[in-house]
């Protein structure tokens, strides 16, 4: 049973690679959270600390880890349960795809290059030598610089701004207000203020990457800047000019990496990680929310804290500082002790 009568159990058991415990013709029509799910939702419950909301959830069916038990509905038992609630909400929302076209109010040079599939929305602007590819949609108010080349199925959401020379692979998506090959941060002191250093380089942003709203990406000053496949990055982060981030990396919002930086693949950043430049990090390292790194970080290590220590040890100084009220009472009261020894000593001398 497809999408628009909503899916039966039995059904979505098949394609999750999940263990159904309940009727399989038993059919939802939708996905909801679990406060707000009712008799013809599917549900998700992610591990025991929500067992009691789940009770008293009004909801058709659930979606849940395995060896988690009394849910009073039918459960779907994943091994991967986040990877199950992603793949339904994928089934029940597929996205509307806009019709082909070029709205009359946009503005597209005469020598731009869109495919008769794309979507090129109101008010938007694409400029000269600009190539947008197959199933493209451009939205309302993007501007898409003069030779930027954009790839098959990217979607650029309202006030996308891609300057010129900027490369877009396939499939990516990037947010409202983002920022695409604007200037790096370059200047040198001069007499009479910072002398500009001209910013001709450009920014390569690879296949299936995904932008969150408001960031910026510059472009380098030489050469490129690269965004490497499958990496997601996150609302409000700043990526400066030259930096290389490699595959599959995460972003969280308000990190700022600054120029020349290097970030192998697998990378996963917390909220508020600044990076100083040039500074390297190695594949597969984590590094948690607010972290400030000044250091290369090796492959595979985890490190946190401001400033940027591995991870175990950061937690044991933050133990540290909690017990220093209590050092320092107990250091006043040797001090006491020993200055009472001192003076006894003094009287018998």
């Amino acid at each position: 049973m497809g999408a628009g009568a909503g899916f039966a159990l039995g059904r979505l058991a098949q394609m999750l690679e999940a263990t159904l415990d309940g009727q399989p013709e038993r059919v939802v029509t939708g996905v909801a959270a679990l406060a707000s799910a009712g008799p013809d939702d599917l549900t998700y419950i992610a591990d025991h600390a929500h067992l009691e909301s789940a009770r008293a959830s009004r909801a058709g069916a659930f979606i849940a880890p395995v060896g988690l038990s009394g849910l009073p509905a039918p459960t779907l038992r994943c091994r991967e349960p986040r990877r199950a609630l992603a793949t339904v909400l994928h089934l029940f929302h597929p996205g509307v795809e806009p019709a082909p076209g070029i709205d009359e109010s946009a503005r597209v040079a005469a020598d731009a290059r869109v495919h008769p599939t794309a979507a090129i929305g109101a008010l938007a602007v694409v400029e000269s030598g600009a190539v947008i590819g197959a199933r493209v949609w451009v939205g309302p108010l993007v501007y898409v610089g003069s030779g930027v080349a954009i790839g098959d199925g990217c979607l650029l959401h309202p006030h996308v701004v891609i300057y010129g020379g900027c490369h877009l692979g396939q499939r990516v998506i990037v947010h409202a207000g983002a920022v695409i090959g604007a200037d790096g941060f370059g200047f040198v002191p001069d007499r009479q203020g910072p002398l500009k250093i001209p910013q001709v380089g450009t920014v390569i942003v690879e296949d299936d990457v995904e932008i969150g709203a408001n960031s910026t990406i510059d472009r380098a000053t030489l050469g490129e800047t690269v965004i490497g496949r499958g990496t997601k990055i996150d609302n409000l982060v700043h990526i400066g000019h030259n930096v290389e981030v490699g595959e599959r990396c995460l972003m969280a919002a308000q990190s700022g990496i600054s120029g020349s930086c290097h970030i192998g693949n697998d990378v996963i950043m917390g909220g508020q990680v600044g990076l100083a430049d040039h500074v390297r990090i190695g594949d597969g390292a984590m590094l948690a929310g607010g972290t400030a790194v000044m250091r290369d970080v090796p492959a595979g290590q985890r490190f946190a804290g401001r400033w940027a220590r591995p991870a175990t040890l950061t937690h044991r100084i933050w133990v540290a500082e909690s017990q220093l009220p209590d050092l320092l009472r107990s250091v006043k009261t040797l001090e006491r002790r020993l200055a009472a020894l001192e003076g006894r000593a003094g009287d018998r001398g």
